[in-house]
C-alpha cells in the first residue's frame, strides 16, 4: 500500500512538473511573441519614418526643381527682353545709317549739280567771249 502510495505520489508530482513546464513553456512562447511583435511593429514604423522622410524629400526637390525652373524663365526672359533691346538698338543704328547716307548722297548730288552748272556756265561765257571776238573781227 504504501508503495502504492508512492507511485501516485510520483506521478501527480511528475504530471504537475509536467504541467508546469507545460505553462512556463507558453509563457516563454507568449513572451517571445510579444517580442516578436513589438520588432515588427518597431520596423514598421521605421519604414513608416523613411517613407515620410523619402516624401518629404521628394516634396523639396519638387519645390527646388520648381523654383529653379523660374529662375531660368526669368533668366531666359532676360535674354530674351535684352536680345531685343539689341535687335531695337541695331534697327535703330542701321535707320541712323541708312540715313546719313541718304544726306550724303543728296549733299554729293547737290554738289555735282553745282558744279556742271558752273561748267555750263563757264561754257556759255567761253562761247559769248568767241561770238564777241568774231563779231570784232568782222
Amino acid at each position: 500500500m504504501l508503495l502504492v502510495m508512492l507511485l501516485v505520489m510520483l506521478l501527480v508530482m511528475l504530471l504537475v512538473m509536467l504541467l508546469l513546464m507545460l505553462l512556463l513553456m507558453l509563457l516563454v512562447m507568449l513572451l517571445v511573441m510579444l517580442l516578436v511583435m513589438l520588432l515588427l511593429m518597431l520596423l514598421l514604423m521605421l519604414l513608416l519614418m523613411l517613407l515620410l522622410m523619402l516624401l518629404v524629400m521628394l516634396l523639396v526637390m519638387l519645390l527646388l526643381m520648381l523654383l529653379v525652373m523660374l529662375l531660368l524663365m526669368l533668366l531666359l526672359m532676360l535674354l530674351v527682353t535684352v536680345l531685343l533691346m539689341l535687335l531695337v538698338m541695331l534697327l535703330v543704328t542701321v535707320l541712323v545709317m541708312l540715313l546719313v547716307m541718304l544726306l550724303v548722297m543728296l549733299l554729293v548730288t547737290v554738289l555735282v549739280m553745282l558744279l556742271l552748272m558752273l561748267l555750263v556756265m563757264l561754257l556759255l561765257m567761253l562761247l559769248v567771249m568767241l561770238l564777241v571776238t568774231v563779231l570784232v573781227m568782222a
